[in-house]
């Protein structure tokens, strides 16, 4: 070993970066095949070529600055990834899981530091919070044998996100008494003040200044750097008020989580900076903090196997005692206590800040990674022994419920005429796309002309498409044809390629006699009957806050009722916004039935329509950062009717400025069976009280109707 102040081997910063970057390349690769995490090697890496290690680089300021990057990035990653969704519903389980899994690994921590460990009372509570800190490093694995919507997991998650932040809030006060050098409750009183302020602030600013930012600016760069200064901006706002940066960084993940959809390239390019550099940067300067000589003494291992100790237990009693107020079997124990055994994130900061600070010791910090070590290691392969268990008890409840969920196959048809919107095509597509079987996405450019221009035209276009979906990781084939004429070249790819949907953009009105949807839309629908989907966004699509669906009477009757009904909930699940269906009251069941049976996990609202024509009235509810979807209807279909007809016409009269999405589902044949159900967690929203002043209000409705109809014609 190198002595502590002996000159590092390496000094020059180009060196140094690139010696960091072997090692952020090669210890995954290692690590891979000895199924161990890479956590795990990026400290012992930053151990080997540290000043405690052969002294190959020096903990210098380079990696004080990026370490406390990575460090706030990695908290902000952890709430950009948590489903708010699955917070709010399972918000009463998961809080008392999280009240447990906080308090009782604070309490025995401060206990044990004080009368084992012999700390003082202040470092003892620091070191309760490392306890009562997890992160679900063993979530993949759960994610691989697909029981992430098992009631374990969604409560673990919950869990998480409490235990989190209540580790970070008593982070905060300890760091606060201790740069006081008291107790101060007046002070205890003003940061709590500060806090409450402070979230407010946040919770009234970001969402209205991301919201308004991602409108006036689509490039993806732009807006990544945009959320980073976001994030860093909170981090900053936190340390300024006396709370730690980490605590910020964490918060604006939460905030910015509506606006960043997990399929997006947005998350993608987040995920993939992090990942590569960031995060590794802070894990090696971690190691680099580790004294193997200090490890090897008998005194440190003593601490450690008493913290791992105290940390294993104290993380088994919370998923022992939720299992069994909450009536769950022992693999869901299993997996409950697995997911939440290892301590990573927020441990690390915890103990960063304590050595920094000078409250824990060589010894402490030492232990606290051999801890993080071996839970890190434990907690997978408990939660690998027991999700199998745990599949099977869910696979057999469906059975017995005769709910079974089919793999299916869909193929996308995405059409692009010009490089400008190709983009936001294939975003839609990739944000709807089916991620439970196999999804295969093909873009199209359609020409009868060979001229230079047409083939350059659709030579951009594609490579637009491409791009768009290897931004988000998506792989998308293009295709390029010539034929006589583009619908033509649409049919002919749609039996060429199972197609199973359409996905095109609104045609633009070249002049007063032309119609809404263009002659080349209508042919393609008369010509097929395969689900053709026809989007007009005047924003992005992550900024949209509603989703308002308007479904024709008989429309459950059709044959694609349960695949338009799936496409539109994976969109709301990817946007985290709320979707509400204006249907009859005889598809409202069926609706929530393909919703159960998916297992989608949705917030879904349903307004009674008693009329076929009732659309043109939700012009003046339908705001402009809501898409507005209609199921149409092909003629002769069940579904269609004499209203149906005008649709365009009212389209463009009231609608002329709202964000749409034109739906024709497939139609003439035979249908999967539906299933009905009542879901006790979505809301029917209630516009009358009474059924008299309902049918009253039919009655207006249907002379407005019949005005505007007559006003119209008039004018053609």
């Amino acid at each position: 070993m190198m002595l502590l102040d002996s000159v590092p081997l390496v000094t020059q910063p180009v060196q140094i970066f690139f010696i960091v970057l072997v090692i952020i390349l090669f210890t995954p690769l290692l690590l891979n095949r000895l199924k161990i995490p890479h956590i795990i090697g990026m400290i012992v890496a930053g151990v080997v070529i540290g000043p405690y290690g052969f002294n190959v680089l020096d903990n210098d300021s380079s990696f004080a600055i990026f370490g406390q990057v990575g460090l706030l990035y990695l908290m902000f990653l952890a709430g950009l990834e948590i489903d708010m969704y699955h917070l709010r519903l399972n918000m009463r389980r998961g809080l008392v899981f999280g009240l447990l899994t906080l308090f009782i690994p604070l309490i025995l921590g401060v206990v044990t530091s004080v009368w084992l460990l012999g700390l003082d009372w202040l470092t003892a509570l620091l070191l309760g919070a490392m306890y009562a800190s997890h992160t679900l490093i063993s979530y993949p694995v759960a994610a691989r044998f697909g029981i992430t919507k098992a009631p374990a997991v969604l409560i673990s998650i919950v869990g998480t996100i409490i235990a989190v932040i209540g580790a970070l809030l008593v982070l905060a006060a300890t760091v606060n008494v201790r740069r006081e050098g008291a107790f101060d409750l007046v002070a205890q009183i003003s940061l709590i003040g500060k806090l409450a302020v402070w979230c407010v602030a946040l919770l009234y600013l970001y969402p209205r200044i991301t919201r308004r930012f991602f409108k006036s600016h689509n490039d993806k760069v732009t807006q990544y750097v945009f959320i980073l200064a976001m994030v860093f901006l909170a981090a900053c706002t936190a340390q300024l008020i006396g709370l730690e940066p980490v605590l910020g960084a964490f918060f604006a993940g939460l905030l910015l989580n509506r606006y960043v959809p997990p399929a997006s390239s947005l998350m993608g390019s987040i995920e993939f900076v992090g990942n590569a550099l960031f995060i590794p940067y802070f894990l090696i300067s971690v190691g680099m903090m580790i004294n193997v000589r200090v490890i090897a003494n008998t005194d440190t291992l003593t601490v450690a196997g008493i913290m791992l100790a105290v940390a294993i237990v104290s993380k088994w009693l919370p998923a022992f005692i939720a299992c069994r107020i909450n009536r769950l079997d022992s693999s869901s124990e299993g997996v409950m206590f697995g997911l939440t055994a290892a301590h990573t994130a927020v441990a690390l900061a915890v103990v960063t800040l304590g050595y920094n600070l000078g409250m824990l010791d060589t010894r402490i910090l030492n232990s606290t990674v051999l801890v993080i070590l071996v839970t890190c290691a434990l907690a997978p392969i408990i939660t690998a022994a027991n999700a199998p268990k745990l599949k099977v008890r869910l696979l057999a409840a469906e059975e017995n419920d005769g709910v079974i969920r089919q793999t299916r196959v869909n193929n996308t048809l995405i059409t692009v005429a010009n490089p400008d919107t190709a983009a936001q095509l294939v975003e839609l597509a990739v944000l709807m796309r089916n991620d439970r079987g196999s999804h295969s996405m093909f873009a199209l450019h359609v020409r009868d002309d060979n001229s230079k221009t047409a083939k350059s035209l659709a030579k951009s276009s594609l490579e637009s498409a491409r791009k768009a979906g290897a931004a988000a990781d998506v792989a998308v084939e293009t295709l390029e044809r010539y034929d006589l004429n583009t619908v033509t070249g649409v049919l002919n790819a749609i039996e060429e390629r199972d197609i199973t949907e359409v996905i095109l953009g609104m045609h633009r009105r070249a002049g007063v006699i032309d119609t809404f949807f263009g002659n080349k839309v209508e042919k393609l629908l008369r010509s097929s009957n395969k689900m053709v989907l026809i989007s007009r966004c005047f924003i992005p699509l992550n900024t949209i806050t509603r989703i308002v669906v308007w479904v024709p009477y008989r429309a459950q009757y059709e044959t694609g009722f349960s695949r338009w009904v799936r496409g539109l909930a994976r969109l709301t699940r990817q946007l985290g916004c709320r979707i509400i269906f204006c249907c009859c009251a005889d598809a409202q069941p069926l609706i929530r039935g393909v919703l159960y049976r998916e297992n989608y996990g949705i917030r879904c609202e349903f307004d009674t329509l008693d009329a076929d024509d009732d659309y043109v009235l939700l012009a003046n509810k339908i705001n402009e950062d809501d898409l507005f979807v209609i199921i149409g209807s092909r003629p002769n279909s069940v579904s269609y009717s004499s209203s149906i007809s005008e649709m365009p016409s009212f389209l463009q009269r009231y609608f002329a400025g709202n964000n749409l999405l034109i739906v024709y589902p497939e139609q003439f044949g035979e249908g999967p069976a539906l299933t009905s159900f009542v879901d006790p967690m979505s809301s029917d929203i209630a516009t009358m009280p009474s059924p008299l002043w309902r049918r009253v209000r039919n009655i207006w409705r249907r002379l407005a109707i019949a005005r505007r109809a007559i006003t119209h014609r008039n004018r053609r």
